[in-house]
C-alpha cells in the first residue's frame, strides 16, 4: 500500500469512456502534491486465433493519435460485467465471428502512470461466424479485418506497423503459449482481409 496520504479526492469531470479525478496528496516528507487520475472502469481484448494459426487483426481510426491502427478486437467493460463476457460480446460485435473457446492469457494495466485502466486479454479460437454478423457502432464504420500469418504479426510489431500496446502484449503472449515461431516470416506480406459470406471480392 501507498505510504501517500490522500488529503482531498474530488471528481472534476464524467465522461463516457472515463472520468477526471483530481486528488491533493501529502508525502511523508511533509510536502504536498496533486494526482490527476484518468478513472477507467477497465476493458476485454480478444486474440482471436484460426484453426491454421493466422490471427484476426483489426484496421481503424483512431481519433486521439489521427491514425489507422492495427489492433486486436477489444471494448470498455460495462457497469459489473465480468471481462469473458465482454470480450465474448466485443469479438462479434466487431469482427462477426464466435469462438468456442475463450482461454484467459493474462491482466495488464495500459498507463499506470496516470490511468488506473486493466484489461484482461483473452485467447479466443474454434472461430465461426456468428449468423448476425458484425455490429459496428457507428464510430467503427470503416474498420477493416486482416487475417494475418502469426511469423507477419510479429514481424509488424518489429518493424513498427503495429504499435498498439494491448495488440503488442496479446500477441507476444498468445505466441509463445501457442509456441509459434517467433523468427522467420512469410515470402510477403498476408493481410487477407476477411469478407462475411456473399460480399463481392
Amino acid at each position: 500500500m501507498s505510504d501517500l496520504k490522500i488529503l482531498s479526492s474530488e471528481k472534476r469531470y464524467s465522461g463516457r469512456v472515463f472520468n477526471l479525478v483530481v486528488d491533493a496528496i501529502e508525502y511523508p516528507s511533509g510536502n504536498r502534491g496533486i494526482r490527476e487520475i484518468a478513472d477507467h472502469p477497465g476493458g476485454a481484448v480478444a486474440v482471436p486465433v484460426f484453426e491454421n494459426g493466422d490471427l484476426l487483426l483489426i484496421h481503424h481510426f483512431r481519433y486521439p493519435v489521427q491514425q489507422r491502427l492495427f489492433e486486436l478486437p477489444a471494448g470498455k467493460l460495462d457497469p459489473g460485467e465480468d471481462p469473458r463476457q465482454c470480450v465474448t460480446r466485443e469479438l462479434e460485435e466487431e469482427t462477426g465471428y464466435l469462438a468456442g473457446s475463450i482461454e484467459k492469457l493474462t491482466s495488464i494495466y495500459t498507463t499506470p502512470g496516470f490511468c488506473n485502466e486493466r484489461l484482461h486479454l483473452f485467447l479466443a479460437s474454434d472461430l465461426k461466424q456468428s449468423p448476425a454478423g458484425r455490429k459496428l457502432e457507428e464510430g467503427e464504420v470503416g474498420m477493416t479485418l486482416h487475417r494475418t500469418p502469426f511469423p507477419d504479426a510479429i514481424r509488424m510489431i518489429q518493424t513498427g506497423e503495429i504499435v498498439d500496446a494491448k495488440t503488442i502484449c496479446g500477441i507476444l503472449i498468445a505466441e509463445r503459449i501457442l509456441n509459434k515461431p517467433a523468427t522467420g516470416q512469410s515470402s510477403e506480406t498476408n493481410h487477407r482481409v476477411e469478407r462475411p459470406s456473399g460480399e463481392q471480392r
